[in-house]
């Protein structure tokens, strides 16, 4: 159950740091999957994979491989391949392949947690994964700039990845 402070958490938090805690989530879902499987609970496994699967698919739903490009459709394999993971390991009611899909959730959640840390990446984030603050406070080129100042190419202006 969530505390109030890990409600006012998510509530403040940018799109990386969602991303983040999504990841999070799929995680502990596996993890209870993993207790329900050694517990003999079959409903309860179901309903732990369950749970993962929903995250994995809106994490994939959710790229843009119109702007993300290569990085984006890479995502997109990997989602793919952690959904046919998850499923797997649930039919064979295994705690190892489970705990396969975890280590591999953990490094891609890892990267995030370096992204989170960069303020430059947070800026390249396409304004639906930024917070309300963030899409306010954004840099804007300085009205009395020449326009070739800070008008730049599109291809430069789009962002590397998303997610």
């Amino acid at each position: 159950m969530e505390t109030a402070y890990q409600q006012q958490a998510l509530l403040s938090a940018n799109g990386v740091e969602l991303i983040i805690a999504l990841y999070d989530g799929a995680i502990r879902f596996l993890y209870r999957a993993i207790q329900c499987v050694e517990e003999g609970d079959e409903l309860g496994r179901r309903i732990a994979v369950k749970r993962a699967i929903d995250i994995v698919m809106y994490l994939q739903a959710r790229l843009r491989t119109d702007i993300g490009g290569k990085p984006a459709a890479a995502l997109a394999d990997f989602y793919a391949a952690m959904f046919t993971m998850i499923l797997e390991a649930s039919h064979l009611a295994s705690s190892k392949q489970f705990n396969e899909v975890i280590d591999c959730l953990r490094d891609v959640r890892d990267a995030w947690l370096v992204v989170a840390q960069d303020p430059e990446a947070q800026q390249l984030l396409p304004r639906e994964l930024r917070s309300q603050a963030e899409r306010y406070t954004s840099k804007l080129p300085a009205a009395s700039a020449p326009p070739s100042e800070y008008q730049s190419n599109e291809e430069e202006a789009r962002p590397c990845w998303s997610a």
